[in-house]
C-alpha cells in the first residue's frame, strides 16, 4: 500500500523542506509502508487565514492524490497562538473534505524555531559554527532566522530557500521534540495522519 501525502505550506523554503521532513518522520514512524509525497501547494499565510482560501487548497490537495491519502497544513504561527488558531484552521480543513484525513500544524513562531530547539545538532552545517550554544526557550524568539544568521560564519546570512531544506535533513528531531512543543505536535499530528490515511476507504473518491 502506498500512502499519498499532500502538504500545504506558505513559504518557498518549505516547498523543498517539508517533503524532507515528512520523509524523515515516515522513516521513524511507518517505514514498513510506502510513502509518496506530492509537491507541496504553496499559499501565502495571508490568504490561508481568509475565508474559503484554505478550503480551496485542501480540495485541490485531496484531488491530486488517490486513496489512501492525507493532507497536512503546515504554516508559521507568527504572533498568533497555535492553540487558538490551529483548531480553527483544523475545523475548516475538515469541513472542506471530511472524507480525507487532514492535519494542521503551526510552528511557533516559525519553522526555524525547530532548528533552534536542536541547534547543537546543526554545528558545521550550512556555514553554522561548530560550537553552537543551546538556545533557551527557542519558541519565544521573535526572529529565528536572524538567530541562525548570527551563528553563521562571515557575512553569510540564513536563506530559507537555500538553507532550510539542508538543515531540515539533519536537525535532531528528538531534541526538537523535547524543547519545542510545536514540533512535538507536528510529530504527533503526522503520526495520526499516517494512521488515518492507512485506514481511508476512499468512499468519496477523488
Amino acid at each position: 500500500m502506498i500512502l499519498n501525502l499532500s502538504a500545504i505550506v506558505e513559504g518557498h523554503g518549505e516547498v523543498s523542506a517539508v517533503p524532507i521532513l515528512l520523509r524523515r518522520l515516515w522513516q521513524e514512524l511507518v517505514p514498513h509502508l510506502d510513502l509518496r509525497v506530492a509537491p507541496p501547494i504553496r499559499v501565502s499565510r495571508k490568504k490561508l487565514v481568509k475565508a474559503n482560501e484554505l478550503e480551496k487548497a485542501v480540495e485541490f490537495a485531496a484531488r491530486q492524490a488517490r486513496p489512501p491519502r492525507a493532507v497536512l497544513v503546515l504554516i508559521d504561527a507568527d504572533d498568533d497562538c497555535p492553540a487558538e488558531l490551529g483548531p480553527l484552521l483544523m475545523a475548516r480543513a475538515r469541513g472542506a473534505r471530511s472524507d480525507v484525513p487532514a492535519g494542521v500544524v503551526l510552528a511557533k513562531r516559525e519553522f526555524e524555531a525547530w532548528f533552534l530547539a536542536a541547534i547543537e545538532s546543526l554545528g558545521g552545517h550550512r556555514g553554522l559554527a561548530q560550537d553552537l550554544k543551546v538556545v533557551s526557550d527557542p519558541e519565544s524568539i521573535g526572529d529565528a532566522k536572524k538567530t541562525l544568521t548570527r551563528g553563521m560564519a562571515g557575512s553569510q546570512a540564513y536563506s530559507p530557500v537555500r538553507d532550510q531544506p539542508a538543515l531540515t535533513a539533519v536537525f535532531d528531531m528528538q531534541l526538537a521534540r523535547h524543547r519545542s512543543d510545536s514540533f512535538d505536535k507536528c510529530w504527533r499530528e503526522v503520526a495520526r495522519l499516517f494512521a488515518e490515511a492507512s485506514r481511508e476507504t476512499g468512499a468519496r473518491g477523488p
